[in-house]
């Protein structure tokens, strides 16, 4: 594992334990995983976006994406050609304090191995939960993993949480898509906008797939002729079964969003 520290003066250092410290037990932080392939990377735009906005929200200040990408490249560079990349953004004045104006974000990148996520077909427990700051991809998501290891202990692969209108809206560290036998339908609800859901939907936009946004209750499932998980590891992984609602596997719907994924070009850090 490589990890690189984006310090206010620097491009990209290998950080000390005084850097690591405030991330020993924080929760005030946001982060961007990827993929990266032969040294590239796809929707790095819509990576910076999320980085810039979340910052932007929990920090009132950004980054400029030059010197994000120099340590994204400085991580990259001191890896293999192909592995698995998380940058994580935080303040060094930690939690429960108020930050200064000269207080500047500063970047933590991890890389490991390369990921390509479970095969399926998954089966989903279905968890009333709604998460703080949806929109924002922050650390410190207990509920998370709690609502994991519960589903598992129930004979589940994992969970998909379904918020307090009923409207499924995403899974522990998923998105949610669906599909109708004609159109990839993407539900309604207060979510993250995942960047491989992004690069997906501009794909299928350009292979001219139809798609529709829908508000899906466990009572709409019966209707649907699939449906899958995605997320920085892959486009989709069939489900097969929400709560108690089996679902079709339908394989040309994974395989149109696999197709789509590879349509959208690598780029170079």
């Amino acid at each position: 594992m490589t990890t690189l520290q984006l310090n206010p003066v620097d491009t990209g250092a290998e950080p000390t334990a005084e850097d690591l410290a405030p991330l020993a037990f924080a929760g005030y932080a946001h982060f961007t995983a990827a993929q990266v392939r032969g040294g590239r990377v796809r929707g790095l735009d819509l990576h910076l976006d999320r980085l810039r906005s979340a910052s932007v929200e929990l920090f009132g200040r950004a980054l400029p994406d030059d010197r994000v990408l120099s340590c994204l490249r400085a991580a990259v560079e001191a890896g293999p050609a192909d592995l698995s990349l998380m940058a994580t953004v935080y303040s060094p004045a930690g939690e429960f304090t108020v930050a200064g104006a000269d207080d500047e974000p500063r970047v933590l990148v991890r890389t490991g191995p390369a990921a390509s996520g479970p095969e399926g077909p998954l089966a989903l427990a279905a968890v009333e939960y709604e998460r703080f700051l949806p929109a924002v991809k922050h650390v410190g998501e207990l509920a998370k993993t709690y609502f994991l290891r519960q589903a598992a202990g129930q004979g589940f692969d994992d969970a998909a949480f379904v918020d307090r209108r009923g409207r499924l809206s995403e899974g522990s560290i998923w998105n949610l898509a669906f599909w109708d036998g004609a159109s990839v339908v993407w539900p309604v609800a207060e979510m993250l906008d995942g960047v491989t859901m992004g690069v997906v939907r501009r794909q299928l936009e350009r292979l001219g797939v139809p798609q529709r946004d829908q508000e899906i209750t466990l009572a709409d499932l019966p209707d649907l002729a699939g449906a899958v998980v995605m997320n920085s590891w892959t486009p989709g992984v069939a489900v097969r079964r929400i709560a108690s609602v089996p679902l079709p596997e339908a394989p040309s719907f994974v395989e149109l969003l696999h197709r789509a994924y590879r349509a959208e070009p690598l780029t170079s850090l």
